[in-house]
């Protein structure tokens, strides 16, 4: 596995090593082993996937306090741009964000730490998403920032007019609009 620095210190691209021939690929989609050597120690404890279609945006969420997650995504099916966004007080690169697109075919991994808030959008017909957690999921401690905060400046490459949302998601408050105590 090949790790791959971003702008935003934690946040990491991995790149698994893919060995193909005529009978299609094996890779490893997660060795605990090389994982901690090449990026640390996470307990995860929960994982969770979701299929979406051509449009749809999921984020930007997070957890708060004790509740908070890091995180490891990846797609089995389909494409998506997966962002980050660092909502850690008192971070350099806070709200700031990096987007990679994920696909089932370039295998990539997206890993986050704690204090980032999560989103992402479906650029194929349909996506399969699949994800790793290092806490449980917690609906008191539920956070979300506007996926098209302006101050985020995040090109989801989905027209506006083509952007499905959730009911919940079209009402999130912009990071500057939010109680700065709620932040990691």
């Amino acid at each position: 596995m090949r790790v791959i620095q971003t702008g935003i210190e934690g946040v990491l691209i991995l790149e698994p090593r893919v060995f193909e021939d005529q009978r299609g690929y094996f890779f490893e989609s997660f060795n605990l082993k090389e994982f901690e050597a090449k990026v640390g120690h996470v307990d995860f404890v929960q994982d969770n996937e979701s299929k979406s279609s051509y449009g749809v945006v999921r984020g930007l969420h997070f957890q708060k306090g004790d509740h908070c997650q890091a995180k490891l995504v990846r797609v089995v099916k389909g494409a998506v741009l997966d962002v980050a966004v660092d909502i850690r007080k008192g971070s350099p690169t806070f709200g700031k964000h990096v987007a990679v697109e994920l696909t089932e075919s370039n295998h990539l991994q997206f890993f986050l730490p704690k204090g980032m808030a999560h989103g992402f959008s479906v650029l194929s017909d349909e996506a399969v998403f699949q994800y790793k957690c290092d806490n449980f999921y917690c609906p008191e401690s539920e956070g979300a920032i506007a996926w098209d905060d302006p101050d985020l400046g995040i090109d989801w490459r989905i027209p506006a007019d083509k952007v499905i949302l959730s009911e919940k998601d079209r009402h999130h408050p912009r990071l500057s609009q939010l109680d700065q105590d709620i932040l990691l």
